[in-house]
């Protein structure tokens, strides 16, 4: 399985992976550290699943999503912000993101959403 993690910040980005990496050892990560990188990625390698950051520099998250829902209307997309307002969550479902975590994402947390993934 390939996962893509797309953040601007490394830290963030390593944390995330440590995380997958320990519920799903055997899965491909890819990294982008923007939106516009997230994009060409998934364009190229079609993921299960993408984790997205929304405050990105070039390309933020939510144009991101949108971008990656028009290639891919099925495309698993998990936001995971530290912006957990209300009017962020419903933006990013409706257009078309699977569900959104707030960061930091923990093991048990992260686990619970690998299973509600269809991947």
């Amino acid at each position: 399985m390939k996962i893509l993690v797309v953040d601007d910040s490394k830290l963030a980005r390593l944390f995330l992976i440590k995380t997958l990496k320990e519920l799903e050892p055997l899965a491909e990560i890819l990294e982008a550290e923007n939106g516009l990188e997230g994009v060409e990625l998934f364009k190229k390698e079609r993921p299960g699943a993408v984790f997205l950051d929304l405050t990105m520099p070039v390309m933020d998250g939510y144009e991101a999503l949108k971008e990656i829902i028009k290639i891919d209307s099925k495309a698993q997309v998990v936001i995971v912000s530290a912006d957990i307002q209300a009017q962020a969550q419903s933006t990013v479902l409706e257009s078309g993101a699977k569900m959104m975590v707030p960061k930091p994402i923990n093991s048990e947390k992260m686990l619970s959403v690998l299973q509600q993934l269809s991947i």
